[in-house]
This record gives C-alpha cells, structure tokens and sequence, in this order.
C-alpha cells in the first residue's frame, strides 16, 4: 500500500472513496460527502444513509464512532499523517449534542434546587466533556469527573 502524496483535495477524494467502500462492505447503500472544518481542524465526512441512518448510527453512536475511528486509521495509515475525521449521519451530533446539553442544564438546575450532588452514568469521555464545557459557564454548579475506566461517572454539585 503507497504512500498518499496528500494534497487537501487528494485527502478529500481518498476519504470519501474509502468512506464509499467501508459502506459498500457494511451492505449499506449511502452518498457521502466529505469537506473540511478549517475551524476544527478536520474533515468531515457526512453520510446519507436514508432509510439505514439508524444502522449506521447504531445505539448511542457506537457504529457511527466505530466507523469514524477505522476511517482515521486507514486515513493515516495511507497518508501518513493523522488527521482529525468527523463522521455524522443525519445530524445526529449536533442533535446528540443538543441533548447533552439539554441534559447538562436539566440536572445542573436539580442540584440547585435540591442542594444535593447529582451524578450522571454511562457517559463517554467525549460526552462527559460537553457537560463539563456546558456547566463551565453555570456559577451556582461545578462538576467532576469520578470513578476510573468504564465506572467513570460526573458529578455535578450546587455551589454554596
């Protein structure tokens, strides 16, 4: 397998081919396009699956997670530089995002009103992060991580 000569172009038209085959072999029929987030630094990869948004997706982002991190192996493997890929299907970080924060601002409240700690399970580090980054800006709650590996968990306590 050579080396890529990557040009942001070449780069582009790799992912998407690549994009295209890894879905062709899942048996899942999908367009994609792929463009670049000059303000995160990274390339986009956005999927079209119609009907099968749900199989790609799979519960609680794990295929579409999944898919993101087998697309930037390859991707780093043939160009050898790494590079930051984002796969979304049908919105759904944004709206995964959205609930995060819905979910942040719900329980930050509850631990206002109650005066009691409250905490949050089964988050992945990437969602324990938006909660963090949400609640950063709240002055009446702090939050901290707790716990290690997969019993880590958020803790969300009221201030004063």
């Amino acid at each position: 397998m050579g080396k890529l000569k990557k040009t942001k172009n070449e780069g582009t038209d790799y992912l998407k081919d690549l994009s295209q085959k890894l879905l062709e072999l899942m048996m899942i029929s999908a367009d994609v396009e792929v463009g670049e987030d000059k303000k995160n630094d990274s390339l986009t990869v956005k999927i079209d699956a119609k009907d099968e948004a749900g199989l790609v997706i799979g519960n609680r982002g794990t295929t579409l997670n999944s898919i993101q991190v087998i697309l930037g192996m390859i991707y780093k493997r043939k160009t050898g530089e790494w590079q930051r890929i984002v796969v979304d299907v049908s919105n759904w970080r944004e709206k995964e995002e959205e609930r995060l924060i819905s979910l942040a601002t719900i329980t930050a409240q509850r631990a206002k009103d109650t005066g009691e700690v409250q905490y949050l399970y089964n988050l992945t580090p990437a969602q324990r992060r938006v909660i963090h980054l949400t609640l950063s800006e709240n002055p009446g709650v702090s939050t901290e991580s707790q716990g290690e590996g997969k019993d880590r968990y958020l803790a969300i306590t009221p201030k004063g």
